[in-house]
């Protein structure tokens, strides 16, 4: 009895140091999200920057683990985020919430169930589970597997931004594109689009032209932000979004799930084919946009 008194004790004393001085989280969120990683991944960044009093930074990572840091009164929350894609549309989401400076004390308040941590990060988290609802009820992608990149030549301003401002810096040209080639009579040639040159996910930053579609001739105008480029066919994943081109990025994280799950390796410079003008605005649910992945080869098409 004595022994197992003793060996009980051990095993209380082990456990609390590791619950109060080495697990990494205060409280645990889980709950299922109802789309793919990416999305999850984006949806995260545009919330704590809009949620009203939440004052938030999401320090970059992957697309599955990230960390985020939030401002709840006068207490400093660290976020960690764990998505772990469940099906195509569904993806299983945790989150490790920690108290900066009042760690101990919220973990004491867990054991006896009134942690204030908790309280504060299941209604925040709540609150951002309803608007992810919202989000993916105002678009769709829709994966058609194997396709292949058009060839056009094409008139294009080259540009740079992060993800969330490539919409905005497509609707600033638009009619500056739309004058200069309507003025010097150029035959367009197809839908506007979007060719990412450089994506860097670690801070969801591009470089990326913007371009119309046209007729090569000889009498092309000559002008300081204008260029001209032809784009060739190439094998490349494909997939349809319907939705506010804001958000068009949505599709390329689906690909990019597609194509690991499917074993492609891709080029992460996707194009864009967009066939409604935002600036006539409308349904956005309605707007449509053909969306090409790359598929890396041994001989890529060439360039000139």
């Amino acid at each position: 009895m004595k022994k197992f008194l003793i060996g009980t004790v051990v095993l209380v004393l082990v456990a609390g140091i590791g619950y109060f001085f080495v697990y990494p989280y205060d409280y645990i969120v889980r709950f299922e999200a109802p789309s793919f990683p990416g999305t999850v991944n984006q949806s995260v960044k545009i919330w704590h920057q809009t949620a009203g009093t939440l004052d938030s930074e999401v320090e970059k990572g992957s697309i599955l683990d990230f960390e985020q840091e939030v401002q709840a009164g006068d207490s400093i929350h660290q976020y960690s985020w764990h998505l772990e894609p469940l099906t195509d549309s569904t993806t299983q989401v945790r989150v490790g919430i920690r108290d900066v400076e009042h760690s101990l004390a919220n973990r004491w308040d867990v054991l006896t169930g009134g942690s204030t941590v908790g309280k504060i990060s299941r209604r925040m988290l709540t609150d951002y589970l309803d608007g992810l609802n919202e989000h993916v009820d105002q678009f769709k992608v829709n994966i058609e597997g194997i396709g292949e990149l058009p060839s056009t030549f094409y008139a294009y301003v080259e540009l740079e931004s992060d993800q969330h401002g490539k919409a905005g810096g497509m609707m600033d040209h638009y009619q500056f594109m739309s004058n200069i080639m309507l003025s010097n009579k150029v035959q367009l040639n197809g839908p506007p689009m979007v060719i990412v040159d450089n994506w860097d996910r670690q801070t969801d930053s591009l470089k990326f032209k913007f371009a119309f579609p046209i007729v090569r001739s000889d009498n092309l105008p000559e002008h300081p932000l204008i260029q001209y480029k032809r784009i060739f066919p190439d094998r490349a994943l494909k997939a349809t979004y319907n939705g506010n081109y804001i958000t068009s990025d949505r599709a390329w994280y689906a690909l990019l799930t597609y194509a690991e799950e499917q074993g492609f390796e891709v080029e992460e410079t996707p194009v864009e084919i967009f066939y409604n003008n935002p600036t006539l605005g409308g349904d956005a649910t309605r707007w449509k946009a053909e969306i090409f992945l790359p598929i890396k080869e041994e001989e890529q098409g060439a360039t000139e």
